[in-house]
């Protein structure tokens, strides 16, 4: 992935820590988080894993510190699905998922090699995760680390994404709902292909903004730490404007997901980032076409959309 690093915090509960997130089930993750274990955190066990959400550099290795008597709590519709993901193993492409491509313009060689591979599965990287977990509902509350904190829904990123919002002091735990310099993947999947994600990351944004101050530092979930709340969020909305207001010009022309890169992007996506470009495009041409403001035909089996 492009994106090399989750961060992972721990906050000292006294007689064990709380880990918020834990990253991916690999080899590199596994290794990270037992030198976390053994060097700064050694002395004390994990008794709580808090997941933001239910992505897999997340949730990971959460099954493996439950299995070690470690509680999860996390949002419930994240823990349902990330339960789901991990026991749908799949050796080839179902044919929902080879539709959906086709529809976003997937062909030729591209389509060849997508179909002649083996998907990604979710449970290549994030551990099973065993029975039993706690809620974490909008407008509940945690506490952490000798703090009391509030616990706010977010979306588009991901279906209630968990932030943290501390009452003693300007802190926020933000996960990849509150990034600092750049803008979390969107996306659009075969799960749910005409899921509208941008209307609901620029709900949040507006959300929780009124939470929002100048001083609080927020701890996001890659990147560093940062201050300046407000104009971020306020940043982060205006990012998917300005990519829609290109996206309706682009438009003008009949155009498929994947032929909206160039509007979209304004530089070349590479193969490691094709496939999470080609779902934030979708989002996007979906975004527009479920607002009135595109229509939507058939081109062979790709969906070609259109603002003229």
């Amino acid at each position: 992935m492009k994106l090399d690093h989750v961060n992972v915090y721990a906050l000292d509960n006294g007689d064990g820590w709380t880990l918020i997130d834990t990253g991916m089930a690999t080899t590199a993750g596994r290794a990270a988080l037992r030198a976390a274990l053994d060097g700064p955190l050694a002395g004390k066990p994990v008794t709580r894993v808090v997941v933001t959400h239910h992505h897999p550099d997340h949730v990971g290795l959460a099954g493996g510190l439950m299995a070690q008597g470690a509680e999860l709590l996390i949002p419930r519709t994240a823990y349902l699905i990330a339960r789901m993901l991990v026991l749908d193993e799949q050796d080839v492409a179902p044919p929902e998922s080879v539709a959906f491509y086709r529809a976003a313009g997937l062909e030729g060689a591209a389509l060849d090699r997508y179909i002649a591979r083996r998907p990604f599965n979710f449970a290549d990287v994030v551990e099973p995760l065993p029975l039993g977990f706690r809620d974490l509902p909008e407008g509940g509350m945690l506490k952490m680390g000798g703090r009391t904190w509030d616990i706010r829904l977010g979306g588009g990123h991901a279906i209630d994404h968990a932030t943290f919002w501390c009452r003693e002091e300007p802190l926020v735990l933000g996960g990849d709902q509150l990034l600092p310099g750049i803008s979390p993947n969107l996306g659009v999947h075969p799960t749910e292909p005409e899921a509208d994600p941008v209307a609901d990351w620029i709900a949040a944004c507006r959300r929780l903004a009124p939470f929002a101050t100048e001083d609080q530092l927020i701890l996001p979930g890659h990147k560093l730490p940062y201050r300046g709340l407000p104009f971020r969020l306020r940043q982060m909305e205006e990012n998917h404007h300005s990519a829609l207001a290109r996206l309706r010009n682009h438009l003008a022309e009949p155009r498929t997901a994947i032929e909206c890169f160039p509007a979209l992007f304004r530089r070349r996506i590479g193969e490691g980032e094709f496939g999470l470009a080609l779902v934030e495009a979708v989002a996007h041409c979906n975004h527009l076409w479920l607002a009135g403001e595109a229509s939507r035909t058939r081109r062979g089996d790709a969906w070609v959309y259109s603002t003229a």
